[in-house]
């Protein structure tokens, strides 16, 4: 059974009687249990509102969502107990302290005593030092940590990462970066959104690039690269040579120094440079 399931789901817009907008145009894909997946595209492509979908926020136009085989559709009650959600916006409920807010939280989801998940959640996210400080006296890094913390108070089985990293410092992000990676090892699936391509090249198992309302790619971050980026060489033969050449990722070098009548043997030094998700990203969204 698969840990989501997003099945021809449509959004159609009507903004006035002679204009209809398709945000989602019959998107179809699904996350397996233990998997993190990448959800990659412009501004306006349809992220959010399928973020929106999947969280009941928006009813779609046709098609499905399915949370580990339950329609988010028909039993909305049963599938939001079973997700976490971290949307892009901070958090900002200054008058509350750490564990008051997460308290609250446990309490929207019928968890009357949840101190040891609240304990476990704030050592964990390294919010053990702030606990009892309001929300307004924590910096932006601690309140994003906060908002993770939220999402997972009811030991969800799926988290919905909208932009979790979106303005922080290098370092916060490797540390949740490497806390996204323990969710995963503890069979959690995580549907990621990021503008940060390098981050869904480090995390992501399998991505999905949306534009304009399509999917218009789904696989591994490899496979992308493979298809769509090229990979650039420079070399310098026995003879004092210079050469370069750009050809694309998913030629070996052997077949590239073939077909430009190079032998290994003749090579004195090389430099290859792969090819980058950026690189694919911005090819695929401009076909």
């Amino acid at each position: 059974m698969n840990a989501l399931e997003i099945k021809n789901l449509k959004k159609t817009y009507i903004q006035n009687a002679d204009k209809k907008v398709e945000a989602l145009k019959g998107i179809n894909f699904e996350i397996k249990q233990g998997e993190i997946f990448g959800l990659l595209g412009p501004n306006g492509a349809g992220k959010t509102t399928l973020i929106n979908s999947i969280t009941t926020l928006e009813k779609p136009t046709s098609g499905d969502i399915q949370v580990f085989g339950t329609s988010v559709l028909e039993k909305p009650l049963i599938t939001k107990k079973q997700i976490g959600i971290v949307h892009q916006e901070v958090i900002n409920t200054g008058f509350f302290d750490v564990l008051e807010i997460l308290d609250f939280q446990s309490g929207y989801y019928g968890l009357a005593n949840n101190k040891t998940r609240i304990e476990y959640l704030v050592k964990k996210l390294a919010l053990d030092t702030h606990a009892t400080k309001k929300i307004k006296q924590l910096s932006g890094g601690m309140k994003r940590r906060l908002m993770i913390a939220k999402a997972l108070v009811h030991s969800p089985k799926l988290l919905l990462l909208d932009e979790p990293t979106a303005g922080v410092d290098v370092e916060l992000r490797e540390s949740l970066w490497a806390f996204v990676r323990e969710l995963k090892n503890e069979g959690i699936s995580v549907l990621l959104t990021t503008h940060y391509l390098e981050e869904a090249e480090a995390l992501c198992d399998r991505i999905g690039i949306i534009n304009k309302g399509e999917l218009i790619f789904c696989g591994t971050p490899r496979e992308v690269i493979a298809k769509y980026s090229t990979k650039k060489i420079s070399l310098k033969t026995k003879d004092g040579k210079q050469h370069h050449f750009v050809d694309s990722a998913s030629k070996e070098l052997s077949e590239i120094l073939q077909k430009n009548q190079i032998s290994f043997a003749d090579i004195i030094d090389i430099q290859i440079t792969e090819g980058k998700l950026e690189e694919a990203f911005t090819k695929v969204v401009n076909l």
